[in-house]
């Protein structure tokens, strides 16, 4: 609540009370339209002489004004009469609210900082420098030989093994910790025959229509088509899906570059693992909602057969860029 000081009080002398007045008004500017008063979004009813009421919101971070929310009842910014014929400045003081019997006090304002989040102790292996070197090394040189292969055996994998690869992608960092993905293993052949018969359709679109010379000759040495086989061959097909915001899911941040992070852990899980992985994506890949009987507001990121590489398996005689032409020290 606030109180309002103008002229005399009761019981006081005019003379105190205009000094009292002036005296405050020196270090305090009366509120009003771009001075100080009632703190910012605090609203003001004006009294005094004569004018309509200033509805206007006024703003200052000094003391004259009232706490954020309460309303400040302020004398019109003239100087007012008192009762010996003076005139003194009229001023706005806050005092702190006092709840009525039976009320709770009134909750911290948004100026006070909100409690910390719970928080658990870090556990993380520290290693000496010529370990961790070891271990840098030998999990370079592990990934180094990852390719993505095109032929799959028949050969039935480990349910568990492919769970343990899906936990590792599923801990990887996401925008707002929101975790914004969806793993769908696709281990049965009939819907694996689905998904083929629908990316097939979409791939020779794409290479009879859609692609251009530029990028059909990109991936000439690669040697593909819009034949899909592995999609049926390899014995298990985890389609990876973007969740966005829907009736069971949050709004998520920064979704694509999270779920590409998880896809990174996934295909390195994997690879450790002993599996053979392909990175797959048809355009447009919305068939995949129905194959996998997905929400809307779930979105095909990738498709990524899982298996074994089938006997004689070949791949593409290329090399990678070297260190010094994709890291920069500065």
């Amino acid at each position: 609540m606030t109180e309002t000081v103008s002229g005399t009080q009761q019981g006081q002398p005019a003379r105190e009370t205009r000094a009292a007045c002036e005296k405050h008004s020196s270090h305090n500017p009366p509120a009003g339209r771009g001075g100080g008063g009632a703190r910012d979004d605090s609203p003001v009813t004006a009294v005094g002489s004569g004018r309509k009421p200033d509805r206007d919101r006024v703003s200052g971070p000094d003391a004259n004004g009232a706490r954020d929310g309460s309303p400040a009842r302020i004398v019109d910014p003239g100087r007012v009469p008192d009762a010996g014929g003076h005139h003194a400045a009229a001023i706005a003081v806050a005092v702190d609210p006092v709840p009525a019997p039976g009320r709770s006090p009134a909750p911290p304002t948004a100026d006070e900082p909100p409690a910390p989040p719970p928080t658990v102790p870090l556990s993380a292996r520290a290693l000496p420098p010529p370990a961790m070197h070891t271990a840098a090394a030998e999990f370079a040189e592990l990934m180094a030989s990852r390719r993505s292969v095109r032929e799959f055996s028949t050969e039935p994998v480990p349910d568990s093994v492919i769970d343990l690869a899906v936990r590792a992608a599923a801990s990887a960092p996401s925008g707002a910790h929101v975790q914004p993905w969806r793993f769908v293993v696709v281990t049965d052949p009939v819907r694996k025959r689905r998904l083929r018969e629908a990316a097939e359709a979409e791939e020779y679109e794409f290479y009879n229509r859609r692609a251009s010379a530029e990028w059909l000759g990109a991936i000439a040495r690669f040697g593909t088509d819009w034949h899909k086989p592995f999609l049926t061959d390899a014995p298990a097909v985890i389609v990876v899906f973007e969740v966005h915001q829907g009736p069971n899911s949050p709004k998520p941040y920064y979704v694509k570059e999270s779920v590409g992070i998880a896809v990174g852990f996934l295909l390195a899980a994997l690879h450790h693992a002993g599996l053979a992985t392909l990175t797959h994506t048809p355009s447009p890949m919305r068939f995949l909602n129905e194959v996998c009987e997905r929400p809307p507001e779930e979105r095909p990121y990738l498709v990524i057969p899982v298996g074994y590489p089938a006997p004689g398996t070949r791949v593409p005689d290329i090399v990678r860029k070297p260190l010094e032409e994709v890291m920069v020290r500065c």
